[in-house]
């Protein structure tokens, strides 16, 4: 019997898998990673020593206007950790600097002042500026076209800086190749128009648009190119281990720096795929499984290993609800995946609509596999996004055996969907 704890919330679900049918864990190598220093001095130890830049501090010298573009309460970004360390840098390069901390929240909802609190520690909280973008009503400069053709439509606060940085985190992304880097700008302080024309349904399709790929990635590009236009000029990102601890940390160039970061990170979390009938995962647990819209990446890992027609028991929380009204809307009104999906592919970019490229990635994987959900989401509304709810995992796969029509169907076990980089088929 193989036991796996998939996590759930802020909590784990745990699951015995007969021997007879269990056929494989996916999980990667740094799940339980534990690094040789602590998370402070590595983080310190990066900006110490950037990749491609002078030192914080150096480039701090002579800047009044700093902004620092932070992650959003989606993220499981330790900014208790990074942020302290790069204000205190910027300070030693020009202790009279007026830094603000913008928010990266891209199209999501505001963070709530619990949520930011709860992310920087209520010293940040009172002592420093805190600005949250907005993608629809934030004063915004457009600073001309992207390699795609949209417009780059930019956070004022941002683009109007002496010294603009950025903390985050890398993690495999299901469709940017990796989170990070250029992330923080484009979509992290974007308009929504803008996001909405590189996430088009042409470029969602794309070959490339796919996990662990940045390589003609058409997304990827346009997002570089942003972070560039905008001259984000030093970044700080670490990669966290399941329990979110950090275990790498990289400082310097949006670019060469994340290069860095991505080049460990791959190291670690490719796997190869392991075909089952049923496959089990998870959004990573709390933060990123609030939601059903963002649960949608960890569904990906399994729809790289699940046989075609088989089935994904997905584990998210999605305590929030369905994460995106459109997104819930699309599916609620339109039942026939396939006029869905031609609906998309026929959308000009400029005309993308909110969430699109979330609905059509989801659509493609309820195309490829049945998909059972297990969370605190109302049942009504996991029917109306196309999926089958439960409220255990022995119930799931108690469904799924009666879907597949075979009580001893094999099962894979991915813990953590969103930190593993599945290696296609290439069937």
């Amino acid at each position: 019997m193989k036991t796996v704890s998939f996590p759930y919330g802020k909590d784990f679900l745990t699951y015995d898998i007969p021997d007879s049918r269990f056929k494989g864990e996916l999980v990667s190598r740094m799940h339980h990673f534990k690094a040789d220093r602590s998370q402070e001095d590595l983080v310190c130890d990066a900006l110490e020593n950037p990749v491609g830049t002078p030192a914080l501090r150096v480039m701090a010298e002579g800047k009044k206007k700093v902004v620092l573009i932070a992650s959003d309460h989606t993220r499981p970004v330790p900014s208790r950790i990074i942020v302290p360390a790069m204000l205190a840098e910027i300070r030693r390069g020009s202790p009279e600097a007026d830094i603000t901390i913008l928010v990266a929240t891209g199209c999501h909802r505001e963070s709530s002042r619990a949520e930011l609190e709860s992310k920087f520690g209520p010293d940040i909280m009172n002592r420093e500026k805190i600005v949250i973008h907005d993608c629809d009503s934030a004063a915004m400069v457009n600073l001309g076209k992207l390699p795609s053709g949209g417009d780059l439509v930019l956070n004022k606060l941002a683009v109007d800086a002496e010294l603009l940085v950025a903390e985050g985190f890398i993690e495999p992304h299901f469709f940017a190749g990796f989170s990070g880097g250029r992330k923080s700008v484009f979509p992290g302080i974007t308009s929504r128009k803008a996001v909405v024309y590189n996430h088009n349904a042409e470029f969602i399709a794309h070959p490339a648009t796919r996990t662990g790929i940045v390589e003609d990635n058409p997304i990827h590009i346009d997002m570089l190119y942003a972070a560039r236009k905008c001259r984000l000029e030093f970044i700080c990102n670490v990669i966290l281990n399941s329990s979110k601890e950090v275990i790498y940390a990289v400082a310097g160039d949006c670019d060469l720096a994340h290069r860095r970061g991505r080049e460990f990170l791959l190291g670690k979390c490719l796997v190869e795929p392991v075909e089952a009938d049923i496959v089990i995962s998870t959004n990573g647990g709390y933060p990123l499984d609030q939601n059903i819209y963002q649960a949608v990446k960890g569904m990906t890992a399994a729809e790289a290993t699940v046989r075609k027609g088989g089935v994904i028991i997905q584990i998210a929380k999605s305590d929030d609800g369905h994460g995106g009204a459109e997104f819930h809307k699309t599916f609620a009104e339109e039942k026939d995946l396939d006029r869905m999906l031609d609906t998309f592919m026929k959308t000009p970019r400029e005309s993308t609509r909110v969430d699109q490229w979330q609905s059509q990635i989801f659509a493609r994987v309820l195309k490829h596999a049945r998909v059972i959900y297990i969370s605190e989401a109302p049942d009504e509304m996991i029917r109306e996004l196309h999926m089958i709810p439960a409220h255990s995992i022995d119930e799931a796969v108690k469904k799924a055996e009666e879907i597949l029509g075979n009580p001893n169907a094999s099962i894979t076990a991915i813990p953590d969907g969103v930190s593993v980089i599945v290696r296609r088929n290439s069937n």
